[in-house]
């Protein structure tokens, strides 16, 4: 343990932490740089968490198999037969999924009909693919 967060009552730096760390003394301030870094920026990371999250539900897995299957003549009456939720749900579902940029819509008079974004799903195996 580090007698100087003993001192501080601070717990001891992570060591497996990325960054930097300032290790304060009495009278001095050490800065430790890591030699492992990410290369994904925060800005990055958020942006590819939110794509990933909006993939992370059974439902909407449901839903983007549906229109991946039916592609471009799907309407929210049409997906609200095949699930056991009620529209204002399926609509939350589609919203996410919009929002994430997977899906999106053509409007056919007072009709919205859905259909996936290739690229989008594209982005999203590129992203695992990096993990890995």
């Amino acid at each position: 343990m580090n007698i100087m967060s003993v001192a501080n009552k601070t717990p001891p730096p992570d060591e497996n932490s990325p960054g930097n760390l300032a290790v304060t003394g009495a009278s001095t301030t050490t800065s430790i740089t890591s030699r492992f870094r990410p290369d994904l920026s925060e800005t990055d990371a958020l942006t590819q968490a939110f794509l990933l999250k909006a993939l992370a539900n059974p439902t909407r897995l449901r839903i983007l198999n549906l229109l991946t299957r039916y592609e471009g003549v799907v309407s929210v009456f049409d997906i609200v037969e095949n699930f056991p939720l009620e529209q204002p749900t399926i609509s939350h579902h589609l919203r996410i999924l919009r929002d994430a940029g997977l899906i999106d819509y053509e409007k056919k008079g007072l009709w919205a009909y859905y259909y996936v974004r290739r690229d989008a799903l594209q982005r999203a195996q590129d992203i695992i693919k990096n993990l890995g």
